[in-house]
This record gives C-alpha cells, sequence and structure tokens, in this order.
C-alpha cells in the first residue's frame, strides 16, 4: 500500500495526520512546482490543505503507523496529478490561497 502512496496526486480535503510509530516524508509541491521534503517522526502532526499536490515514502527503516484524521464525513480518495486533478475546484481554491500568501 505504501507503494501507491508514492505517486503524486491531491484530495479534495485536507490531509491530517498524526504520526504514531516510526517516520518518513511526505513531499509536497510549493508555489514554483519543486518538491519539498517534510520529514515525520512520532508524535507529529500533519495538516496538507485539499488540492495540494503530494506524495509519501517511508524512510531508511520502512515502518510508520499513522492515524488519519478527518473534520466531517471521510473522504480517501486520491486523484493522480493529471489534467482531472488539474481542473478541481479543491485544486483551484488551493492555488488561489497560494496566490495570495505569496
Amino acid at each position: 500500500m505504501i507503494k501507491s502512496f508514492f505517486e503524486e496526486h491531491l484530495h479534495s480535503d485536507e490531509e491530517i495526520r498524526l504520526i504514531l510509530e516510526g517516520s518518513g516524508y511526505f513531499d509536497v509541491r510549493d508555489t514554483d512546482d519543486r518538491w519539498v521534503r517534510v520529514l515525520v517522526e512520532r508524535g507529529d502532526l500533519l495538516v496538507l490543505p485539499a488540492g495540494s499536490y503530494h506524495r509519501f515514502t517511508c524512510c531508511s527503516k520502512n515502518y510508520i503507523k499513522a492515524c488519519r484524521l478527518f473534520c466531517g464525513e471521510p473522504v480517501w480518495k486520491p486523484y493522480p496529478r493529471g489534467e482531472e486533478s488539474d481542473k478541481m475546484t479543491a485544486r483551484a481554491e488551493y492555488l488561489k490561497q497560494m496566490t495570495a500568501a505569496v
């Protein structure tokens, strides 16, 4: 299952992860479409905005236990990067927020 997390994707809702054990890396695209790597370890809480492209991989120990938290009804569906996901409302709203922040 970890292999599927490495495919670049976005979600239509926030991705909130609490790291319970182990460690890994979330790669997130910046405003210039470059990867930013974030190390997550036990006790870390990471919130990725809806519409942000990201991927995940384990560190060299190849183990992580994480909990995904939701606000409201759980939505698990990842949308691979591509023409369809680029046109999603969540993506447009994310880009608008990122442009306003710069």
